[in-house]
Order: structure tokens, then sequence, then C-alpha cells
């Protein structure tokens, strides 16, 4: 059962009614009804599984009760970072054993995401499981079916995918503000070896795991994964074939992944869309461009433009309507796209709160996210493989 169902259908007299080992044990403690506390294990305490349990410490209705990590000096440190003092595991099945833990957030390496997830759902634990979904189809399948037979929520952390920002400015161009879309041209560049420090050399695969393929997809699964996710949720489809290239080309250091990539995606509505991630050249960093007919929206991080075909004045009726009233007129990037919204990490997990609170599909669910990991999958195997690489049909949605 569903925990919205349960808490509609059991009521909540009290948490004494409920027994000691219910998930709304403690919540008298913080002076909150158990409907608003969501208790949280997280699973991998790394760079991203620490860097959530700040922010969810943040949150009120959400806390950290339980953390796993192989790793004994990253589960430390993850159980630092929360303000509620979680309980460590070094086998997060034993995490998922624990009854006062509602939902999992799954940062591990990429090649254990659809097994630790499964594992959750069959726990009877909400799930919010990081970007890429899942290493290879038959994980990305596996997953797929798993979430079809379960009660709990599933959300993909595509933390943009939840971003105010960009969920207006989908609307934006959904309106036909941009006209009709022509290309999307997207990046992240970076400079930097993209390298953990390793205090013991028996631990440079476990900590430097996106260096090595069989743990990693590398920069597509790891960078390119959410402006791939973005324009597949713009166009409502999914590409028919892709082709790119990559290759080991300034930081030859003993990796496996590509320190460069650059991918084409061609959709069936006649789009063309360019990923493209760097590590020794960090120029204009992350960047989405959606060109249209009628002008190109930039988007980063944290702010968008809007820059009209033609000279400005001949469209300024359009671009009101696009930027508002006091949009400012910027030469180099056009007209700001003035929204309010926060950090998208801390809106996505805000969502899945409300997601599990409300018994709601999150707006980045199972589908949209096997979708992009189907993606990630075609453009790895068209660079590695040096070939063309078109939609495999045989994945059941």
């Amino acid at each position: 059962m569903k925990r919205r169902n349960f808490i509609k259908k059991a009521g909540i007299a009290s948490v004494g009614v409920l027994g000691a080992n219910s998930v709304f044990s403690n919540v008298s403690k913080l002076n909150l009804s158990a409907n608003d506390i969501v208790n949280i294990g997280v699973i991998g305490t790394g760079q991203r599984g620490a860097g959530l349990t700040s922010i969810i410490n943040k949150i009120e209705g959400l806390r950290v009760v339980a953390a796993a990590d192989t790793i004994p000096f990253r589960l430390q440190n993850g159980i630092a970072k929360a303000n509620t003092n979680p309980k460590g595991y070094n086998n997060y099945k034993a995490l998922l054993d624990n009854k006062d833990v509602d939902a999992v957030i799954v940062a591990t390496p990429f090649n254990t995401h659809s097994q630790i997830a499964i594992d959750a759902l069959d726990a009877g634990k909400h799930v919010y499981c990081e970007k890429t979904l899942a290493k290879g189809y038959e994980g990305i399948q596996q997953l797929i079916n798993k979430t079809k037979v379960s009660d709990t929520i599933f959300q993909t952390g595509h933390q943009y995918h939840s971003s105010r920002l960009y969920t207006h400015v989908v609307d934006l161009i959904h309106q036909g503000k941009v006209g009709n879309i022509i290309a999307f041209e997207c990046q992240w560049n970076r400079h930097g070896n993209w390298r953990r420090k390793v205090p013991n050399p028996s631990l440079e695969k476990a900590i430097n795991w996106r260096m090595y393929r069989e743990f990693s997809g590398g920069l597509t699964a790891e960078l390119c994964s959410h402006q791939i996710d973005f324009t597949n949720w713009v166009l409502g489809e999914t590409p028919e074939q892709v082709m790119g290239v990559g290759g080991i080309d300034y930081w030859k250091d003993g990796r496996e992944t590509y320190d460069n990539v650059h991918l084409t995606y061609s959709y069936a509505s006649g789009v063309k869309a360019k990923f493209s991630c760097l590590t020794s050249n960090a120029k204009d960093g992350y960047q989405i461009k959606v060109l249209g007919d009628k002008g190109t929206l930039i988007i980063d991080p944290k702010d968008a433009w809007f820059y009209p075909e033609g000279k400005k004045n001949k469209v300024m009726g359009e671009v009101d309507g696009v930027s508002g009233a006091t949009a400012q007129w910027d030469k180099a990037k056009g007209y700001n796209i003035n929204i309010e919204h926060l950090d998208p990490s801390n809106q996505a997990l805000l969502d899945f709160k409300k997601a599990i609170i409300n018994n709601k599909e999150p707006l980045s669910n199972i589908i949209s996210g096997a979708k992009t990991a189907v993606c990630v999958q075609m453009a790895l195997d068209a660079m590695y493989e040096n070939k063309i690489v078109q939609w495999n049909n045989d994945i059941n949605f």
C-alpha cells in the first residue's frame, strides 16, 4: 500500500498507536505531524549523495535517517553532512531493512543504479535514482518492469527537469515563441581532469569509477544526459538515430572513458540535436541553445535569454510575450527571461517529497529517465563501435 493511502485509511491518531517500528517513529520529537515527514536513506555518500544530504537538511519535512556506502571515510562524511545523526551502513541492503526509512536516494556508480533501485522497490521504498537511470538496455528494461508492479513513487534525478526555469522555458517553446524548432546545440565544457583524490591505490576504481567503462558512461551519462533529457522533453519524442565521436586526447592518464565527446541525434520531426563535452576548455561552460525560425532560446543552469530573429524592434510584440514588459536587452544574449526559481536539486527534492505525500507521479519519472538512458546507451555504442546507432525498438516502456 502506498504511504499516502496508508495515511488516509489508517489515520494518524498518535505515533504510539502505530508502534515503535513505524515509519512515523520520532515524528513527535520534531513537532510535526506524521503526514509532514519523509524519512530518507541515502545510498552512496560520495560528492552527490553528500551534497543532496546538505540540501535535505534545509527542507522541512525531509530528514536523512540512514546512509550507506562501501567506503568507510565516505560513509562517515555522508553521516556528518546530515543534521539528524543518521544510522550508517556498509551494505545498502541492511539500510533497506530499516523500517524507519520511507524513501531512498540512489547516488552510487552508474552501473549499480538498476539493481539497487529494484531492491529498494522490492523493499517498499520510494526511490529517487540519480541520473543516468540505468546502464545498458537490460538494466533499463528490468527497472521499467519493476516500477510497473510497484506501489511506490519513482523519480529520476534529472534535476533540471524539475527546475521551474526550465519548465517555464518548455512552456514558452510549446506556445510557439521560438517558432518551428530547427535544431538544438548543447554543450557542457569544463577544464579539469575530472579525477578525485585516492587515499589508497586499492580504492582507485571505487572512487574514480567515472573513468572506467565497466562502471561508467563517462561524460555522456554524467553530463550530456541532462541536456538530452531536456531535448526529448521539449520535442515530446525520442531520436531515430545517433552518430558520435570521442577520444582520450588530452588526459592520457589511464582512463577508459573519453575526455571529449561529440554527438548528433536525429529526430523524426527533422530536428537535429548536437551535444558536446570537453574537459580541456571551459568556454561558455554549460549551455543549451534552442534554435527556431522565430528566434533562439539560450539556457544555462540559472538563467535564460530569448534572441529574436531579425532586428529586435521588428518583433518587440513577440518578445514582450516571451520575457515580460520589463525585459532587459543584452546585445550578446538577447532578452532575459525573468522567472523566480530555486536551485534545481533543491526543487527536485521538494518535488520528490510532494510526489510521495500526494501519491503523484513526478515530472521526471521512470519513463522520461528510461528514454534518456536509452539515448545514452545509443551514444556509447555509436562512439565505441564507430557506427550510426538506431533507436532500440525492443525496449518496452
